[in-house]
């Protein structure tokens, strides 16, 4: 009789458990949040991300989202990779996201004037909006400042390239009234136009005559064929120049024009390329000589994982990002860019 008891009991309450809604269920299925406030509204598992980024291909994006990557391992949430290379591909990309149920997106757009469209997009979906590398502008060319925003220094970052360029030619004992600067611009995109400008102010202040500066502009950045043929622009314009110094808004224009200079037979000692992100231009450095001199070493640690480590404290915690952040950099060469590297975690 017992032991009937027993099943009987065990029986009901099965029935009673099967039956009943969890009191912490809705009756659309999703969990509410406890009574006492103990735990978080959603668990870390259930927080989901997007990352886009403008081309997959280029290190310094792969670098990003490796340490975007880390940042989803240490607090558990999951990361979503996108590449979007234009206006089609970014309206793609937030409605894949936004289909998957993320709801924070980091992005570094492959047009910052997209930037009122993108806004837009993520207030209709519902997703917190956080834009690293490059920032979005308005439709007055303004930069969107209501929008959290971490990039790097550039003025800063491109007066660094200028005074190293100034200081390694004189090393060499160049006359500067004889050498050219060659200078790949992206003056479309703020920051882009931010570096360059910043390195020839510096190097106008370390003495270089103004007539030798010659521009030419990159339509697509990322992309070392159409760098190569900007450079080749310059160099075709301007064949009674012996020497020569470069610098663009990343590693890779800089080696485009390092590039141009090989097949026309200009000597590497002839040339002072200095870049800026340093994740293109390690292979150059490893090579015993080439043009390319150095390069400004970006935190594309800082620029993966703490823009996507902010995202998921704003929507775990309400913690909303600082609107500006801004990074330095660090001169890397063949002396150094070793130990470097290893210290960003690149290498």
């Amino acid at each position: 009789m017992k032991r009937r008891y027993f099943l009987m009991m065990m029986a009901l309450g099965a029935l009673t458990l099967t039956g009943c809604p969890s009191s912490n269920t809705s009756a659309g299925g999703d969990t509410a949040a406890p009574a006492t406030g103990d735990k978080p509204a959603a668990a870390a598992g259930d927080i989901k991300i997007g990352f886009v980024v403008k081309d997959s291909a280029e290190p310094w994006f792969q670098t990003e989202w490796k340490f975007a990557e880390e940042a989803s391992k240490k607090y558990g949430f999951q990361l979503i990779k996108i590449e979007a290379k234009d206006a089609e591909g970014v309206d793609s990309a937030i409605n894949n996201i936004a289909a998957q149920g993320a709801k924070g997106l980091v992005i570094c757009t492959p047009d910052t004037k997209l930037g009122t469209t993108i806004v837009a997009k993520c207030k209709e979906k519902n997703i917190k909006l956080l834009t690293v590398d490059d920032r979005l502008l308005g439709p007055d060319g303004k930069p969107l400042t209501d929008v959290p925003y971490l990039g790097i220094s550039a003025p800063e970052i491109g007066k660094s390239v200028g005074e190293a360029i100034a200081e390694e030619a004189k090393k060499r004992g160049w006359n500067l009234a004889e050498v050219g600067a060659a200078v790949l611009t992206v003056d479309e995109i703020e920051t882009c136009k931010q570096r360059t400008d910043g390195a020839s102010e510096a190097l106008k202040a370390a003495g270089f005559p103004e007539k030798n500066f010659f521009l030419s502009a990159w339509k697509k950045p990322q992309q070392m064929e159409t760098a190569v043929n900007a450079a080749n622009i310059i160099l075709t314009q301007h064949p009674e120049i012996k020497k020569w110094v470069a610098y663009s808004s990343n590693d890779d224009g800089v080696l485009g024009f390092v590039r141009a200079t090989e097949q026309k037979g200009i000597a590497p000692e002839n040339v002072i390329g200095i870049g800026i992100n340093g994740t293109s231009g390690k292979d150059d450095l490893k090579k015993a000589k080439t043009g390319f001199h150095a390069s400004v070493l970006l935190s594309a640690r800082t620029h993966g994982f703490s823009t996507a480590e902010a995202m998921y404290n704003w929507i775990k915690d309400g913690k909303e990002p600082a609107k500006e952040t801004y990074t330095k950099g660090t001169l890397i060469d063949r002396t150094n860019f070793v130990a470097k590297l290893k210290e960003e975690g690149i290498e």
